[in-house]
């Protein structure tokens, strides 16, 4: 019932056609005489704000939009419960994607003009926690990292001021393996990963594919979930979360949204599994196979038949699989493992870390990667 229910869910809530109704819809009120109206929600000293808010005249002489711009606060422990973290995490980060995209940081002056004094009742009516976020329509596009999917979600409404092909001013990064395959043989990545993150099934058959192109050796670093760490996860920050996975997911070419959430005793015995088969050399082969399981076909990795079917796809055994079961020696690992990740000053997965280099949080930052690998 329990499994039933969460592939109904899911399903239901990343439906793409549920996506292009809900768009239709407000696409229909904005052909009546409504207009294209962008809110964007900034927090003065969030490093991610300040590198949007650069983009805020661009954008507006880039597309026929209403740009409505609010200050907010930074969001409760609920939703970033490791804040002192994120904020030192994003400082560094944002350094990096300024580079990236060719804007500064610091910019503690990127603050948009005529922006209402308090957005922190409307980003909440409207149903998010962050800032840097920007809201069109219905949906949610955070930062300079997702820009690219509202910009493109613009152009396809005919938004755009001049004809031509999309040229997003923010396009999206990510691995290019043109680098000289063994480049980065001797080096070691480090990857962090949990079975119940979402993010975490779209990066892992991405860094597989870094590690053997470079020549560098992976090691996978399993956690335990941020919810049975302790951690809370909001119901709003999870639908956020599925609603971005599919949409990364589909530009990836991956399948996401038939989910059976494999919280507790699922992901419990998928790390036991997957200890024993990184000792058998099948470590990637079985967590690819456990997260495309859960997160993308249904399976319900709490019952012995879905655990054996996501294991044996992956060379991992009957008799390998029972051995695991009776192995408690994983938790020991996940806990080491999880203690590294806090003395790196990071909370979430999944994360990664070149040799001895800084580590990098999240899936859209493989790029990044690739660059150290290279």
């Amino acid at each position: 019932m329990r499994a039933t229910l969460s592939r109904t869910i899911s399903s239901i809530v990343t439906s793409p056609a549920l996506r292009t109704a809900r768009r239709g819809w407000h696409g229909l009120g904005r052909a009546l005489g409504g207009k294209a109206v962008v809110h964007y929600f900034h927090q003065p000293d969030d490093p991610y704000s300040q590198l949007a808010a650069q983009l805020l005249v661009p954008m507006a002489d880039t597309y026929r939009i209403t740009l409505q711009s609010y200050i907010v606060s930074a969001p409760d422990a609920a939703a970033a419960p490791e804040l002192e973290k994120l904020n030192r995490l994003a400082r560094d980060d944002a350094a990096l994607l300024a580079g990236a995209y060719g804007l500064k940081y610091p910019a503690p002056g990127a603050t948009p003009k005529e922006a209402s004094a308090d957005g922190n009742a409307l980003r909440k009516k409207l149903g998010h926690y962050l800032s840097a976020m920007f809201y069109f329509e219905g949906e949610w596009y955070w930062g300079v990292d997702r820009l690219h999917f509202l910009e493109e979600r613009l152009h396809g409404a005919g938004l755009a001021k001049s004809r031509g092909p999309f040229r997003p001013i923010a396009p999206v990064k990510e691995v290019t393996f043109a680098g000289k395959p063994g480049s980065a043989k001797g080096a070691t990545l480090d990857y962090f990963l949990s079975f119940r993150s979402p993010y975490t099934y779209l990066a892992a058959a991405r860094v597989r594919k870094l590690a053997e192109h470079y020549g560098a050796e992976l090691r996978l670093r399993f956690v335990l979930p941020m919810v049975m760490r302790g951690l809370p996860v909001p119901q709003v920050k999870r639908i956020y979360i599925a609603l971005d996975t599919k949409r990364e997911a589909e530009r990836l070419g991956m399948p996401f949204g038939t989910v059976v959430d494999p919280v507790g005793r699922p992901t419990e015995r998928g790390l036991a599994v997957l200890h024993h088969a990184i000792k058998a050399g099948k470590g990637p082969e079985f967590a690819e196979s456990f997260l495309r399981g859960v997160f993308a076909e249904g399976i319900d990795a709490g019952s012995d038949a879905g655990l054996a079917l996501i294991a044996s796809r992956a060379g991992v055994t009957g008799d390998q699989v029972a051995a695991a079961l009776r192995d408690e020696s994983w938790r020991q690992v996940a806990e080491t493992n999880r203690a590294e990740l806090f003395e790196l000053g990071l909370w979430g997965v999944p994360s990664f870390r070149v040799n001895s280099n800084r580590p990098h949080w999240g899936q859209d930052r493989l790029w990044a990667i690739e660059q150290e690998l290279q």
